[in-house]
């Protein structure tokens, strides 16, 4: 596993995430105030719908962004840990021990909306889809990426 700076990568992707954003902003008010259709005269064909579609899909990848971002510093911070202790079996087992009491609380019990409170991601769905939209790895992918980490010694 690669170290990750976590705050140069946070700062470009606020910046990138920031700048789609902006970008749909501007294409939405372009829309509202007519700024895609040029002379009326001519016909330029297809400017609104990809105005349309730039509008709909920019902050949609803006939130994929962040919420990759966010499984990449549940990475990092597993992988400092494990470095400051010396040794992984501790989080291993740490996680492995939520995970077993997650599988115990009731999704009904838990929001979707209040879920990025917890500690371990509650289980509303399983599959890439699911894991995609989510700001914490799944605890199999974390508890694999501990167990291949080698722990240089300290000096």
């Amino acid at each position: 596993m690669a170290t990750v700076d976590c705050s140069s990568s946070a700062t470009i992707a606020a910046t990138v995430a920031g700048a789609i954003t902006y970008m749909a902003q501007l294409g939405r008010w372009g829309l509202i105030f007519g700024g895609y259709a040029g002379n009326r005269d001519e016909d330029r064909g297809g400017g609104g719908l990809s105005a349309l579609l730039t509008v709909l899909l920019a902050p949609f990848a803006a939130l994929l962004l962040q919420l990759f971002l966010s499984r990449t510093r549940e990475y990092a911070a597993d992988e400092t840990g494990v470095r400051m202790v010396g040794h992984q079996q501790g989080l291993i087992s740490a996680l492995e021990k939520l995970g077993t009491y997650n599988r115990r609380i009731p999704t009904s019990a838990i929001s979707p909306s209040t879920s990025s409170l917890c500690i371990v991601k509650p289980m509303f769905g399983a599959g890439t889809l699911s894991s995609l939209f989510s700001t914490h790895p799944p605890l199999e992918d974390r508890i694999a990426a501990l167990r291949e980490m080698t722990i240089a010694p300290l000096r």
